[in-house]
């Protein structure tokens, strides 16, 4: 611990032992929860969004224990940053469980998951929203730029990117971006923000292909999540923007194909 006195010793184990203990208590909340679940199914979906939420109190607790170490060891707990990581996937795949995992196919395919959670406001869902964007970022940061886990961020932000889409109640998105509806604002800010993740999952995917994987799948979700993106703005009626990323999906598309059948030269040779 260098030269951190015994004041400080005595705080920082102390603080650390706060935070285990929160950190305890929320595990033992969702063991609970996850037990009435397998019991009765009823009312599931509104337990995993809980217990989405639940996992992102964890991320909070294991981001504070990392900055209790930096500034009282200078040091970075790599450990503590990895288990924010896997919390935050854990939280998406409550999400995932309640809305879908779907990136680019007809609100119908999972129309009847929303309607499950129709007593889950549109406030309630852009907060949600919010707090799984910032720990995202947050633990992004702790880790850093140069990360080993630089790419799996990618994943992460995409499927924040779905869930995010996936939330929003798109049969009567139209009707809800009048200004005189009831949480007009929450609402227009989620779209705004579902519209700018897919754009960035998008370019971030294609980025992976290009700079680090060479995976024609990495290149398929990037085109997917385009695809995304142009079904919003058509159902939107939004036809000019449409039609702007209807042009990069076929630009991307020639290019993946290009790639492929390049691939398939090599091999052969």
């Amino acid at each position: 611990m260098g030269k951190i006195s015994n004041e400080g010793r005595h705080y920082y184990f102390e603080k650390l032992k706060q935070y285990k203990e929160s950190i305890e208590q929320i595990e033992k909340r969702e063991k609970n929860l996850l037990l009435i679940i397998q019991k009765d199914e009823n009312g599931a979906e509104y337990k995993r969004v809980t217990l989405a939420d639940e996992s992102l109190n964890l991320v909070s607790y294991y981001l504070l224990m990392n900055n209790l170490s930096l500034t009282l060891l200078g040091i970075k707990n790599e450990a503590y940053l990895n288990d924010a990581r896997k919390a935050c996937y854990k939280s998406l795949i409550y999400l995932e469980e309640v809305v879908s995992n779907y990136i680019d196919v007809p609100f119908s395919d999972y129309e009847e998951k929303l309607e499950k959670i129709a007593g889950y406001g549109q406030k309630e869902r852009w907060a949600m929203v919010r707090k799984l964007g910032y720990s995202i970022q947050a633990v992004k940061d702790g880790f850093g730029e140069n990360s080993k886990w630089k790419w799996s961020f990618v994943e992460l932000e995409g499927r924040l990117a779905t869930v995010a889409k996936n939330l929003l109640d798109l049969k009567n998105l139209v009707k809800g971006l009048d200004p005189r509806a009831e949480s007009y604002e929450e609402r227009y800010d989620h779209l705004t923000m579902v519209k700018k993740l897919l754009q960035q999952s998008a370019d971030r995917y294609r980025e992976k292909y290009e700079l680090s994987t060479l995976r024609l799948d990495d290149f398929k979700l990037a085109i997917n999540y385009l695809g995304a993106l142009r079904r919003l703005h058509l159902m939107l009626g939004e036809a000019e923007e449409g039609e702007i990323v209807k042009k990069k999906i076929d630009i991307w598309k020639a290019k993946m194909d290009a790639d492929q059948k390049n691939m398939e030269k090599s091999v052969r040779k």
